[in-house]
């Protein structure tokens, strides 16, 4: 299905009402995953025109996707990656670990940007960062899709590593699911049991009888609720 490319819209809007010089686009990905760290990426590309192909993660395929990256990572004016681990999602709950990857790439920025465009209908950031949310930023808006190539491609790297570095590891097929739900990922915790890198406070783990012994409960209703929902995702 055709799709329209990406655009510095938002940008110039942002810049023309608030005086910003410097905005970064922000995407996550990993928040549906039952392992792994939940990744951001801010990316900061000025008002240049983007490479050719330049859209949603989702949209392209892995080919495509790890073709574009390097392409993008020397595009943009500048990028950075933050992460925050499965114990920390446990700790602090998705919203408040989507937050603190977030802070980590813009901080991990060479000049913090002066407006945050990001992807989604909720501002995870707040204050101080001034924030416009986009809903499907990653279609429309170029800094954001940069993001979230970078970001995609990164992780799905990073999980395929966490996968072949031990055998320990192999039946999970983190490099086929990048630590989302799949067949073999469930049937791989079913007789294995969860490993240090999934996420103990997930609803997953429910329908595990024999490790549900293992689940992490927060106190928080509103956290719990947002994970529970959450792992019902898919986004390979």
């Amino acid at each position: 299905m055709p799709y329209e490319p990406p655009t510095h819209t938002v940008e110039r809007s942002l810049r023309a009402t608030t005086g910003a010089r410097t905005v970064a686009g922000v995407d996550e990905v990993g928040r549906g995953a039952w392992a792994g760290p939940v990744t951001v990426c801010a990316a900061v590309t000025g008002l240049r025109r983007p490479p050719e192909g330049l859209t949603d993660s989702k949209l392209l395929t892995p080919l495509r996707r790890a073709q574009l990256a390097p392409v993008l990572e020397s595009w943009v004016t500048a990028h950075a990656l933050g992460h925050a681990s499965p114990q920390e999602i446990d700790d602090l709950g998705m919203t408040a670990a989507l937050r603190l990857a977030a802070v980590r790439a813009l901080e991990g920025l060479p000049v913090r940007p002066d407006a945050v465009i990001l992807d989604g209908k909720h501002d995870y950031l707040g204050a101080p960062w001034k924030v416009r949310t986009v809903i499907k930023g990653d279609q429309s808006c170029i800094a954001v899709a940069a993001a979230s190539v970078i970001a995609k491609v990164y992780r799905d790297r990073m999980m395929a590593e966490l996968g072949g570095e031990s055998e320990e590891y192999t039946d999970f097929a983190f490099g086929a699911n990048a630590g989302y739900p799949s067949p073999v990922h469930r049937a791989a915790l079913e007789e294995r049991g969860p490993t240090p890198h999934h996420r103990l406070s997930w609803a997953y783990l429910d329908a595990l009888p024999r490790w549900q012994h293992l689940k992490k409960v927060r106190f928080s209703a509103e956290a719990a609720a947002l994970e529970s929902g959450g792992q019902l995702g898919f986004e390979f």
